[in-house]
């Protein structure tokens, strides 16, 4: 069942993605030799790779990953310093492209696992909180490092600032102080840290009980999740999620799941 029915790369070979049967997608940075920098053709491939993947009916989960050393460290500074010879519209379009990325990411119909090895510095951070699940190894480290740069984590900064709070977001964008794995877990930008040696184990488990779950639903609580965020609990969050669970309990999916918990046999989504 795991045969790829998708294996795509990117234009610059940077970019690697592969779906398999189950529906279980991988998406990597392959530009370790710079440390999964990200300039504008990796994030136009990103793009490109997330893009196609919301085509795929099947699509049931998906890994994003940096090959190397290290997940990412940001954006190319050589690429960066190159945008800052180009007048304002150029820079507007650039940066609205990773926003692209980023808010595309973010809106997958499906949960998203990440993994963190080595350095997740600047833009990587906004990857990572865009993940419904972020896993990092030991060797994990993190810094909002912009300002030393006389820059800020601008496009990134709603995402992260969701993952780790107001107060924290402020603290580590002024300072730029860099922090490690266990911080990182307290912050809320980790959900787990896994030794390498156990990171396939865990990753698998996560994908199988992703794959329990029927697949409509996940997609319509992503989605539910993310109108409500900030959203004030007044009559309308309470009209939205009532049309939600209504909608759901109506749904093929829903009675297929009720009847077979009722039943005591398995669903027809899951695999076997």
């Amino acid at each position: 069942m795991n045969e790829l029915i998708l294996n795509w790369c990117g234009t610059e070979r940077w970019v690697h993605l592969t779906l398999n049967a189950r529906g279980v997608a991988e998406l990597w940075i392959n530009r370790s030799d710079c440390h999964n920098a990200f300039n504008a053709q990796v994030i136009e491939d990103l793009i490109d790779a997330l893009s196609q993947l919301k085509q795929q009916p099947g699509l049931r989960a998906m890994i994003l990953r940096g090959a190397g050393k290290h997940f990412s460290a940001g954006a190319d500074l050589n690429w960066m310093r190159e945008q800052g010879r180009l007048d304002e519209t150029a820079n507007q379009a650039d940066a609205d492209r990773l926003a692209e990325l980023m808010q595309t990411l973010d809106t997958l119909p499906c949960p998203v696992a990440v993994v963190v090895q080595g350095a997740a510095y600047g833009g990587a951070l906004g990857l990572v909180a865009c993940a419904d699940f972020a896993l990092g190894l030991p060797s994990a480290r993190f810094c909002l490092s912009e300002v030393r740069l006389g820059l800020i984590p601008a496009v990134i900064s709603p995402f992260v600032q969701r993952a780790m709070g107001y107060r924290h977001m402020r603290h580590l964008t002024l300072s730029a102080e860099p922090f490690g794995a266990d911080r990182a877990l307290t912050l809320d930008l980790l959900h787990e840290i896994v030794e390498e040696e156990d990171l396939e184990d865990r990753l698998n488990a996560w994908v199988d009980q992703c794959l329990a779950n029927g697949p409509e639903a996940v997609r319509s609580a992503k989605t539910l999740l993310t109108e409500l965020l900030y959203h004030p609990i007044d009559n309308h969050a309470r009209r939205l999620t009532g049309k939600a669970i209504a909608e759901r309990r109506l749904s093929t999916e829903g009675q297929e799941g009720l009847s077979a918990f009722l039943e005591k046999r398995e669903p027809n989504w899951r695999q076997s």
